[in-house]
């Protein structure tokens, strides 16, 4: 009997009866060291495509070994993004890359989970029950508040028009401290931004102040639940009242949008009695980062409108593609559907309690941190992480050095802890920020102070050469 190798033929030798056929792998893959030839001892063209092909494991091997140079996500605490899931959770979302979410009549099931996502966050926020919630998944909340903005905007034109009004000088108020992604909605879509200034001892808006700003040509009034800066929630049910006198007395319908991306899945399970959402009538909409605490990998958001008299039919479109009629209102028409498989996995694993747990956790490491800090001569904490996991601080007067130099010493040590100046009104204030996210331990909490303290130290030990142009202004 004869047996056969199905693998390409090189040689062949007889034994015992039996043909073997000897597969010959001149691959430079298989027969060299990892780090020789190929890839291993040339250069890689960096701005265009290189002539030849190269084996995919040195190509992984070359990619992965340059990312090296990123550092660790993990001991990022400038980032607010997720950087760990369940190992079950990175299963689902690998097996569902290559599903463009957008085509709903082919990917029906996606599209009923993201269904199912926006009526959980809709219900989280007190959206009224009638029927599916308004709202749709997004990239994250750069989208979410260019949607929101839109339908603000739209909203304030029907309104004029109906009126026989101008419509030429819309404008938005919001605070000096929120996320440059407000002042790119401005720019992109016309809208004056009328900026709330903060104070040296007062990093959100103050409410009263807030509606000397407003006007009849105001589309809304941003409010923001954890601010980028320090975490702190601004007072949203003080403006939101404030809103409502000023509607009453003016004869106006101004919104109020509510920039919940890092707050929004931190308030509803710590502080579940704080009326900040839909509780409020005047609330139209409201935005929230998943990839933030909603604790999924980027990039995840959702945008939520209290009816849909609040989204003008207009900013819909209805596309005949690949079979059946859409509904689409988003700024992308191509998304992998392994975010959103992402957040529903977290959605079900762990509800409500599971929630809780996981806030109450992170904010029991944050008061640890704070805590530990205040310790610290060196410094004063400004936001200690009671609304969100965030812990922001100061240095007290010194001369020797500035909060930047401590940024830098911590790099040492593999901590990535940023340096920021504040807002208008507070920019001469410079401050050091951390974020608490999954994945973060008290343990690791008590290294990240321990760092702090050797950086301190080493400061104190070695002051850094003074700057004669800035003279460390910013202390």
């Amino acid at each position: 009997m004869r047996r056969w190798h199905t693998a390409p033929l090189t040689s062949t030798s007889r034994h015992e009866g039996v043909i073997v056929v000897h597969r010959h792998d001149d691959s430079d893959a298989t027969i060299d060291p990892a780090y020789t030839k190929r890839l291993g001892c040339t250069n890689v063209p960096k701005n265009r495509m290189p002539d030849g092909e190269t084996a995919p494991q040195a190509v992984y091997r070359m990619i992965h070994d340059e990312l090296l140079l990123d550092g660790s996500s993990r001991l990022n605490m400038a980032t607010f993004v997720t950087t760990w899931m369940d190992p079950e959770a990175e299963k689902l979302m690998a097996e569902t890359f290559d599903k463009n979410m957008i085509d709903k009549d082919e990917y029906p099931q996606t599209a009923e989970i993201e269904r199912r996502c926006v009526n959980i966050v809709a219900n989280l926020f007190h959206a009224p029950s009638s029927g599916d919630a308004i709202g749709v998944s997004t990239i994250g909340s750069s989208e979410a508040v260019m949607l929101g903005g839109l339908a603000m905007k739209w909203k304030w034109r029907q309104r004029r028009e109906a009126a026989g009004q101008t419509t030429d000088r819309p404008n938005l108020v919001m605070g000096s401290n929120v996320q440059v992604v407000w002042e790119k909605f401005c720019r992109y879509w016309d809208v004056e931004p009328r900026y709330v200034p903060v104070a040296r001892d007062r990093f959100t808006v103050d409410a009263a102040e807030t509606m000397t700003y407003v006007d009849e040509n105001t589309i809304g009034v941003v409010p923001i639940m954890g601010t980028t800066h320090t975490g702190e929630f601004e007072p949203v049910k003080e403006i939101h009242d404030l809103v409502v006198a000023y509607n009453t007395e003016h004869g106006t319908d101004i919104a109020i949008h509510v920039d919940a991306a890092s707050g929004g899945f931190v308030a509803p399970f710590l502080q579940p009695d704080l009326e900040w959402d839909f509780r409020l009538p005047q609330v139209k909409s409201i935005n929230v980062s998943g990839h933030k605490y909603g604790l999924t990998y980027p990039g995840i958001g959702f945008v939520v409108w209290r009816s849909a008299d609040d989204l003008p039919e207009e900013l819909i479109f209805h596309v005949n593609y690949l079979g059946g009629d859409m509904p689409t209102f988003t700024l992308n028409f191509s998304r992998p559907g392994n975010q959103i498989v992402g957040q529903y996995y977290n959605f079900v694993r762990l509800g409500r309690e599971g929630y809780t747990k996981v806030m109450e956790g992170l904010r029991d490491t944050a008061l640890f941190i704070s805590s530990g800090i205040g310790k610290i001569d060196a410094f004063e904490v400004i936001s200690d992480g009671t609304d969100i996991p965030v812990v922001s601080f100061k240095l007290k007067e010194t001369d020797k050095f500035t909060v930047f130099h401590v940024s830098d010493e911590l790099r040492r040590d593999g901590w990535q802890v940023p340096a920021y100046t504040m807002p208008p009104n507070a920019e001469d204030l410079a401050v050091l920020r951390i974020v608490i996210r999954e994945g973060f331990s008290q343990d690791l909490g008590e290294a990240l102070l321990l760092a702090l303290g050797k950086a301190v130290h080493r400061l104190n030990t070695t002051p850094p050469a003074h700057d004669a142009e800035s003279g460390f202004a910013h202390n």
